[in-house]
């Protein structure tokens, strides 16, 4: 991984760790070692201590003076935070689409909806057409260059959506959800796509609450608890 443009090295870095995290391979809890990152990805330390302050700043990695450097654990509050942002601007856009919707955009929206439905899709797969699938619903409304501004604000929700995906056998749910609101854009009933849409993006609270139940210390609390350093974990 490592570049001949140092700048270029550090931003590489910082992205490689953050879909590190935000995609479970650094599992929420998990100790993080610079040396043992660095030699990971062929770096020197300094990279990778620059990305995980990055990544502190972000709420996404926390660092315990004298003890060391932990991913954050899903904070249900900053959840409903970035889940209400979310559902606020894909609501408002819905009310700003055009009596005529590009037929280009709602061509590309039917190409990922029928790649959705794939029996051999894998989650990440699945995660990325579903995150597609929303922006190209705001570029119907003309705000698709919003998305990202919402994407950056929700790492610790794009989490509790795969936990969420992990414990569900099949995204078949989430797929015809969107259907559904696919169907009512298309069919001019904005109404129902907002009920539609706003059932969909409050389903990660129900998540949540089932996934916590049975894996709690994936899970930030209110209580402030110094973690004790273990191995890097690994979500299997």
């Amino acid at each position: 991984m490592a570049q001949t443009n140092g700048r270029t090295n550090r931003r590489d870095i910082y992205l490689k760790l953050r879909q590190m995290v935000l995609t479970l391979e650094l599992a929420p809890g998990a100790a993080l070692s610079e040396n043992e990152l660095a030699a990971s990805m062929g770096v020197s330390r300094t990279p990778v201590r620059e990305s995980l302050i990055l990544l502190a700043q972000e709420g996404l990695v926390q660092v315990f003076p004298k003890i060391g450097s932990f991913v954050s654990r899903v904070d249900p509050a900053q959840v409903a935070d970035a889940q209400f942002l979310r559902e606020a601007v894909e609501l408002g856009s819905l009310d700003d689409l055009p009596a005529e919707l590009d037929p280009a955009v709602v061509g590309e929206l039917r190409d990922n909806l029928e790649r959705q439905g794939r029996k051999d899709l894998d989650l990440e797969e699945f995660f990325g057409l579903d995150e597609a699938f929303h922006q190209g619903l705001m570029r119907l409304s003309g705000h698709g260059n919003v998305w990202t501004t919402v994407a950056a604000a929700k790492g610790h929700l794009d989490r509790a959506r795969r936990l969420g995906l992990h414990e569900n056998v099949s995204p078949a749910v989430f797929v015809a959800q969107h259907r559904e609101i696919f169907d009512a854009i298309t069919d001019g009933d904005v109404p129902l796509a907002r009920t539609a849409m706003r059932t969909h993006l409050r389903a990660v609270f129900d998540d949540i609450e089932r996934i916590r139940a049975h894996s709690p210390e994936l899970f930030a609390t209110d209580a402030a608890t110094v973690p004790v350093r273990r191995n890097i974990v690994v979500w299997e």
